[in-house]
């Protein structure tokens, strides 16, 4: 009896999501690509000046992000200066430096120098701390023409990075693209072992990109990318949706490569299953059309355009995006803090009605609440703090949750603690 007790008792954790992958850490609300040709040490800091200058000439008032993006007054106006802050303190969360789709194809000599060159340059910022939170490089796919040029320029660019600072930054990681089969992600994460045990550093972590059906749904069946993570062997930190390259695979003609297409909706709702209880973080993609030039109908039209691919993403679950071009700062810092302020007290005042209650129903207005809401709920003010909609004191207060509970991260723990106290 004792032993099936102990496995009824890890079959329930893995089932309310109190399972040993569990990331309690911050997640990046965003992944700024860039190309490795133009990367600096500067760049974090260059990308959140251009911000600015955008938020000047398009977003200077709350007026600006009613008109654009169509908030309500008073919601705009708790939105903008929110904006203004992050894009002022910390612009970017998490920059890729890109040696794929954004640096393209050039002589082994010039990609060997960049290789070297940017990982001086980050050497540099890091010393400087002119880095953002989380960053990291993407390689070329590990396909039979481009393998050896990836794993080299791998090689090349973390040795530099290493051997000039003594170290890789905090949050680094390596982003895999293009992935077909299973042993890609075994080679890349053997290629990562070596070079952590010649170079005595921590472990790398990896990120793998969503960009082709077998993904998603392998070619004998089976959940492609969770057989894709297990071959990380605990190495994999997140995997993230291509849009454009995923749509381009199922034959959908350009017109029609948007990120609301319902074969992305297909394929995200499959990464989030597969990855349930993993622990990895999932990531949507980007929005192609940028917010640029002078002409205002343009410009608040792209600006609309991106602000309701990321609702979108965040009604699905996603709360981490790219993005591929300072102006895009300014509407993905709008539309996670509108996301998110707009329901902070429905939801404050659900969840502490709730608990109170010690998870009996209950009917808060017109919204029943049952015990599959509570994590939700609990889930929502987690997503606003992380993405810096709210502070954890103002989540605590709204919540009557102590600080306490809410690092727990669990609405069942909460409900154990209660009844126990």
């Amino acid at each position: 009896m004792a032993g099936w007790s102990a496995r009824l008792e890890t079959a329930s954790s893995r089932i309310t999501g109190d399972y040993p992958g569990e990331r309690p850490e911050r997640q990046p609300v965003h992944t700024v690509y860039g190309g490795a040709q133009l990367f600096s040490s500067g760049t974090v800091d260059r990308l959140g000046e251009l911000a600015i200058g955008f938020a000047e000439k398009w977003a200077s008032a709350p007026e600006a992000l009613v008109e654009a993006l169509g908030l309500s007054d008073e919601l705009a106006a708790r939105v903008h200066p929110a904006v203004i802050e992050k894009l002022s303190r910390e612009p970017v969360e998490d920059f890729r430096i890109d040696f794929e789709d954004g640096y393209g194809h050039r002589p082994d000599e010039d990609e060997d120098g960049h290789a070297r060159s940017t990982a001086v340059e980050l050497a540099t910022a890091m010393q400087a701390a002119l880095l953002s939170p989380f960053i990291g490089i993407r390689v070329k796919s590990l396909s039979a023409e481009l393998h050896r040029r990836a794993l080299r320029t791998l090689d090349l660019f973390v040795t530099t990075a290493v051997e000039t600072a003594g170290r890789l930054p905090a949050g680094f990681c390596v982003t895999l693209p293009k992935i077909q089969d299973v042993d890609q992600v075994r080679v890349m994460s053997e290629a990562l072992s070596e070079l952590e045990s010649s170079l005595g550093i921590d472990r790398i972590p990896l990120e793998l990109m969503v960009e082709t059906p077998q993904t998603v749904i392998d070619v004998d069946g089976s959940a492609g990318v969770r057989k894709w993570v297990e071959a990380g062997e605990g190495r994999v930190r997140g995997a993230h949706f291509g849009t454009y390259d995923y749509t381009a695979s199922m034959s959908i003609t350009a017109a029609y490569q948007t990120m609301d297409h319902d074969a992305c909706d297909f394929a995200r709702h499959a990464l989030q299953v597969s990855l349930a209880g993993t622990g990895v973080w999932i990531s949507d993609g980007a929005t192609n059309v940028m917010p640029v030039g002078d002409d205002r109908r343009t410009v608040t039209g792209a600006m609309r355009l991106h602000y309701d691919h990321i609702r979108h993403s965040l009604s699905h679950g996603y709360y981490q995006g790219w993005d591929l071009h300072p102006a895009q700062l300014v509407t993905r810092y709008a539309a996670l803090y509108a996301f998110f302020m707009e329901g902070l007290e429905a939801a404050g005042q659900r969840l502490s009605n709730f608990i109170d209650s010690a998870a009996k129903a209950t009917l808060v207005g017109d919204v029943f609440d049952d015990a599959a809401t509570g994590q939700g709920l609990l889930n929502y003010f987690l997503r606003a703090v992380n993405c810096g909609a709210i502070t954890a004191e103002e989540a605590v207060n709204r919540t009557g949750l102590s600080m306490e509970e809410l690092t727990t991260r669990s609405f069942t723990r909460i409900l154990e603690g209660r009844r126990g106290s």
